[in-house]
């Protein structure tokens, strides 16, 4: 009995493991590429400064921001609550994206 029980929990993490999604946006001449992107809840979402001077992620409600990324640097978050994330670069206001997230 004890045997199936450590089968079904590890099988229940296995599958929750399974089932996050990663998305990577890159940020290359001054652009965050895609600049839209539709997730579910759980997705990692990963920016990278592909650049050679620095950006940042910048929530518009200031609900997030990441640190300055150098050349190379990445910034992750974690959407978890279904709605739009309109985002920009805190250097250069003119470079936006957002994220939707749906169910």
């Amino acid at each position: 009995m004890r045997l199936w029980f450590l089968a079904l929990v590890f099988s229940s993490l296995f599958v929750g493991f399974a089932m996050a999604e990663e998305v990577t946006i890159k940020i290359e001449n001054f652009t965050f590429n895609p600049a839209l992107v539709g997730v579910k809840p759980g997705t990692t979402v990963t920016w990278v400064n592909g650049d050679d001077i620095p950006h940042s992620v910048v929530e518009n409600n200031k609900v997030f921001k990441s640190p300055p990324l150098d050349s190379g640097e990445k910034f992750s978050m974690v959407f978890t609550i279904a709605g739009e994330v309109n985002y920009f670069c805190g250097f250069h206001n003119h470079m936006t994206g957002k994220i939707i997230v749906q169910p």
